[in-house]
């Protein structure tokens, strides 16, 4: 069995589809918000691809950095960062002009009770960087929240739904569409808006949660019974892959993969693998909140790492003393209270 440094290293590398994407790739690429989630492994991803690819553009990752050591790492692994609130004016435009923008600042937990900051963040600061860089192409990362709960038969909300975001932090990332959608149309600025739900990472995600239930004996509530995932290294190099298609007015893309999951059947899996029988509490609901993703398949292919592939990975590093982050996903909350 792989040690969990080679097994994170494999399932984060750099696909060959990527490299030759990164070898047409003209200018740097800024990524503001590069604190959260998914950033670091998305600038280190970017960073790897244009290596492999014999390019020696930069790779530059923004954020408040309040943990000093995430920067040293970046640093350490060939990306240059840049300390700032986006919030500030005048930190704002001391940016560099970067051709290729991935727009991954936001809030979204602790939004009931901070409704106001959760809208700077999310809908006001993004008309604030679309002036900034109105020359460049930006890739805008947003959530399939701004959707309507579907039903479960339905294959997800495809990008043509009609949005019906529920509660203030849905509404807020509507709101950040509208806004790099507004100065994309008055500048011409090439955009995609990168609608994802729900990334999955050894560390955090939906079934990371379902197997530390099943493994703890924690009840799991089946009220939202159906979400979709995709390994978080697929859904990176689709951000990176997308700005090929960013267009004007902006282009829209769901993406996630390509199965509707079962809560019940994922945690019976684990069940099976742990030989622990896992502990339900409510039914399921008729409707979820669901992407249908089969557009970006038809662009990128389908995601590398299939669902059964995530879930054994999950179960190495869970078994394995793996670290996880505590940062639940909250994919059961039906209210928009986040």
């Amino acid at each position: 069995m792989k040690d969990l440094a080679t097994l994170e290293k494999q399932l984060l590398a750099p696909s060959q589809d990527l490299i030759s994407d990164m070898q047409t790739l003209d200018g740097d690429i800024l990524l503001l918000g590069v604190g959260g989630k998914m950033g670091p492994s998305l600038a280190v991803l970017a960073k790897q691809a244009l290596i492999a690819a014999g390019k020696d553009n930069a790779v530059i990752g923004v954020s408040r950095f309040s943990d000093s050591s995430l920067q040293q790492d970046l640093e350490s692994q060939g990306v240059q960062t840049i300390k700032a609130d986006l919030l500030d004016n005048e930190q704002l435009e001391s940016l560099p002009a970067v051709k290729n923008v991935i727009f991954m600042a936001g809030t979204k937990f602790g939004t009931t009770g901070k409704e106001s900051f959760t809208w700077a963040m999310n809908a006001y600061l993004p008309g604030k960087v679309a002036e900034k860089f109105r020359n460049s192409k930006i890739v805008v990362f947003s959530t399939g929240n701004v959707y309507p709960f579907v039903p479960v038969y339905s294959g997800g909300a495809t990008e043509e739904t009609t949005p019906g975001p529920v509660g203030e932090y849905a509404q807020s990332c509507l709101g950040r569409e509208r806004m790099f959608e507004h100065f994309s149309n008055l500048y011409q600025i090439p955009t995609l808006i990168y609608r994802l739900n729900y990334a999955i990472d050894f560390k955090y995600g939906v079934l990371l949660e379902i197997a530390k239930s099943v493994l703890e004996g924690k009840e799991i509530d089946l009220s939202t019974g159906h979400v979709n995932v995709i390994w978080q290294g697929d859904a990176n190099e689709y951000a990176l892959r997308a700005f090929k298609f960013c267009e004007s007015p902006p282009r829209k893309l769901n993406i996630t993969g390509p199965e509707t999951v079962s809560i019940r059947w994922a945690a019976e899996e684990f069940g099976k693998i742990f030989n622990k029988k896992p502990l339900f509490v409510n039914e399921e609901q008729p409707t979820a909140l669901l992407n249908n993703a089969s557009t970006a398949h038809q662009l990128f292919g389908y995601p590398k790492v299939s669902l059964k592939a995530m879930i054994e990975v999950l179960t190495i590093w869970l078994s394995s003393g793996g670290d996880t982050i505590n940062k639940p996903t909250h994919f059961q909350e039906r209210k928009g209270a986040f």
